[in-house]
């Protein structure tokens, strides 16, 4: 009986130290903290970059009737940023849920390339389409988009510990927090190069 007791003590020292290795592997380090920030400024400044200078009619050019013009990229992609935060807001608020990590399909790296890749094409939710944006002005959009990326930034800062156990079950997938932020900055730069195809159409206004 006593030996019995003392192996049954020995597994759950056992199952209790290899919960806190696990657990230990979902804290965000530093330097994916760096990443996640230097991404999300990187991808930040290259969307203000792609339209600098650009006058209304360049900023309006479609390339057909039924694409976009960077206008409408820039205010799909601030949409974006809103809707997409306003999906993981409520699911953050909730208890973490490491136990949820098997139903990760991507690793970082993995994710961010298949969001960048704009030779796999896919079609926005209709609230996201530019026609539907709450955006009416480019400088709205702007302006909406420069404070999301703000709060993104701030958020990492304040919950590095989190991030990796909170995992987000949405209809664009599962991610852990972390992973959905580089989903953001990945969608984003997805659209800037959308809008370096657009500016570098032939008949692109001079």
């Amino acid at each position: 009986m006593r030996k019995t007791t003392l192996v049954l003590m020995a597994l759950t020292i056992f199952a209790a130290h290899k919960g806190i290795a696990q657990q230990k592997t979902t804290i965000l380090t530093v330097q994916e903290k760096d990443d996640a920030i230097q991404y999300l400024k990187e991808t930040e400044a290259g969307v203000l970059n792609s339209i600098k200078g650009l006058s209304a009619a360049q900023l309006n050019f479609k390339p057909a009737e039924d694409k976009w013009s960077v206008e409408d990229c820039i205010k799909h992609i601030s949409a974006a940023e809103k809707e997409l935060w306003a999906m993981a807001e409520p699911v953050l608020k909730q208890p973490v849920n490491p136990d949820k990590r098997a139903e990760i399909k991507f690793r970082d790296d993995e994710l961010i390339k298949a969001v960048e890749d704009r030779s796999h094409k896919s079609k926005t939710f209709a609230v996201l389409e530019p026609k539907n944006s709450p955006y009416k002005t480019l400088q709205e959009a702007l302006s909406a988009f420069r404070k999301n990326r703000e709060k993104l930034i701030a958020f990492i800062r304040s919950n590095p510990q989190d991030l990796r156990n909170h995992i987000l079950v949405l209809p664009v997938g599962t991610y852990d927090a972390y992973q959905f932020i580089l989903l953001i900055s990945a969608h984003s730069k997805r659209h800037t190069a959308q809008i370096d195809e657009i500016k570098n159409n032939s008949n692109f206004p001079k």
